[in-house]
């Protein structure tokens, strides 16, 4: 486990706070005239999903998480309840909750390979967090038509991909189409 100066606790970062891994959400490191240097940090728990502030004070450092990333494949979601199974032997089959995933639920697509991270505590192991690739490819299930003379909206309609998610794309994006999409996001990169 490695030690994290004051300064070093960043942005995306994933230190053991409290006993619990947390995810640098923001840092800013405040100097005063007065005072010693200090980090004003905000922490997401990835057992819980709070965020709270904490603040490291010049003397004080923390330690990073041990993290591990392991392969694995999206399967299916169902109340709430999403079901994975490892890349290399899909009979393992496990769930995931709700709060674990966030955001991230948006962009899951059946049999997609996501990355879990996997927190490491006294031999035992917990997926804390799963992150999808950056670029990912989804077809378009519903796009309104485009209304000629419209601009004011500056040429964007709003539409629904093939894994029931609702994003914003130019007025040329037609059902059926392939597209590209930032997932970290939500934004309509190209046309496939």
């Amino acid at each position: 486990m490695s030690q994290l100066e004051y300064s070093e606790i960043r942005e995306k970062k994933i230190i053991i706070h409290d006993d619990e891994p947390c995810e640098v959400v923001e840092s800013h490191v405040a100097r005063t005239q007065q005072r010693k240097p200090q980090n004003q940090i905000k922490l997401r728990s990835l057992i819980s999903g709070k965020v709270f502030p904490a603040t490291y004070h010049v003397s004080e450092s923390a330690h990073e998480a041990d993290i591990t990333k392991r392969d694995i494949t999206f399967l299916y979601s169902n109340k709430g309840e999403y079901w994975f199974c490892d890349r290399e032997n899909k009979a393992n089959r496990f769930k995931l909750s709700e709060v674990l995933i966030g955001d991230a639920a948006k962009f899951l697509k059946q049999n997609s390979n996501v990355t879990a991270l996997v927190w490491e505590n006294d031999d035992e192991e917990k997926i804390i967090k799963v992150t999808l690739p950056i670029k990912m490819e989804f077809k378009v299930k519903e796009a309104p038509p485009a209304v000629r003379g419209d601009t004011s909206k500056g040429g964007i309609k709003v539409i629904v991909l093939e894994n029931g998610a609702s994003i914003n794309a130019p007025m040329f994006i037609n059902e059926g189409d392939v597209i590209r999409v930032n997932t970290e996001n939500g934004e309509y990169v190209e046309r496939v």
